[in-house]
């Protein structure tokens, strides 16, 4: 039997969510529409929304020193 995959309550790190077998919900399909906006984004979501998670996802997508 597969081993169950944890919520990641609280962590918002992706590498730790990657990591550690958490559950994720990949969002890099907004990518392009981001990169489409004007100078700013606003994210308004509620607490606990994954903002946060999304900020480190586009961290990790970005960051040539990690290719």
């Amino acid at each position: 039997m597969k081993p169950y995959k944890k919520i990641p309550y609280g962590i918002s790190s992706y590498k730790t969510i990657r990591q550690e077998n958490y559950y994720y919900v990949d969002k890099t399909r907004f990518i392009p529409q981001f990169e489409e906006t004007g100078k700013f984004l606003f994210l308004i979501r509620p607490r606990r929304f994954g903002k946060s998670s999304l900020l480190t996802v586009l961290e990790s997508y970005y960051d040539i020193s990690r290719k």
